[in-house]
């Protein structure tokens, strides 16, 4: 019997409310995370992720009261990410209630940050959130898989392979792959089901699907290509549909649910 796949809502906050956009531009107001994440807690989500989309952008933490609000309110796992820079940042942040601590900017330009949090805390703790897309023709920097990492809310390339970094970060210990589609995020035109191949060829540790989700049908082909589990915002945030949704379309397709 293969794990459930789990149904992942993503609170991005800024300025203390969540936000969506396409391709983190044009970014509307979604609500209170707190309310948010009762919400979905009572809906039957599996796990929650809160990221701080402006905290390594404009160098700042993320808002440590929210995350203990956020986890006094709901009983599931906690993953926040965000201007996380250091061993003594996933410290407090875990303090404050977090379960799992995803990592992004700060582990490109210092990768050996997630071997010194994954050996202080263990990897279950350590997610590598990546931020993928494809390269543009004629990049400076050469991917040979065709997919490169950014920084910045996709604003910038990184310089780095996608699948490459995965790879190196899987084996520095990393627990997860937030795998983050930029080219599909806030589209809702679905899943890049090529990017979570690609990176579910060569690493075996959990891939989490983001960027895209539209419909319900979108689901079911993320986990064949390859994912643990399925991250969505948009459609979560604004009631296109509804955790129980997800969970039913993906048992009907045979993928085991919670």
């Amino acid at each position: 019997m293969s794990l459930a796949v789990r149904v992942i809502p993503c609170l991005d906050v800024d300025a203390g409310r969540v936000v969506k956009g396409i391709n983190f531009k044009e970014l509307r107001d979604a609500g209170d995370p707190v309310e948010l994440a009762r919400t979905y807690d009572a809906e039957g989500a599996d796990e929650l992720t809160f990221l701080d989309i402006s905290a390594s952008h404009e160098g700042r933490a993320t808002t440590l009261e929210m995350v203990s609000a956020t986890a006094e309110q709901v009983f599931i796992p906690l993953t926040v990410g965000g201007g996380i820079r250091s061993v003594d940042d996933v410290d407090t942040m875990l303090r404050a209630g977090a379960d799992k601590i995803a990592v992004n900017t700060a582990a490109i330009h210092r990768p050996e940050l997630v071997a010194e949090i994954a050996d202080r805390f263990g990897n279950q703790v350590l997610v590598l959130s990546v931020d993928a897309r494809r390269a543009p023709e004629g990049a400076e920097h050469s991917t040979d898989s065709g997919f490169e990492v950014t920084t910045h809310g996709g604003r910038k390339s990184a310089g780095l392979d996608a699948i490459a970094w995965a790879v190196r970060a899987a084996e520095l210990g990393a627990g997860e792959i937030l795998l983050n589609a930029m080219d599909a995020d806030g589209t809702t035109a679905g899943f890049d089901l090529e990017l979570i191949r690609a990176v579910r060829r060569e690493v075996s540790i959990p891939v989490i699907a983001s960027g895209g989700a539209g419909a319900l049908e979108h689901f079911p082909p993320a986990v064949e290509a390859g994912a643990d589990a399925v991250l969505a915002a948009t459609v979560f945030h604004f009631g296109t549909l509804r955790i129980s949704e997800v969970k039913q379309t993906l048992g009907e397709a045979g993928c085991p649910v919670r």
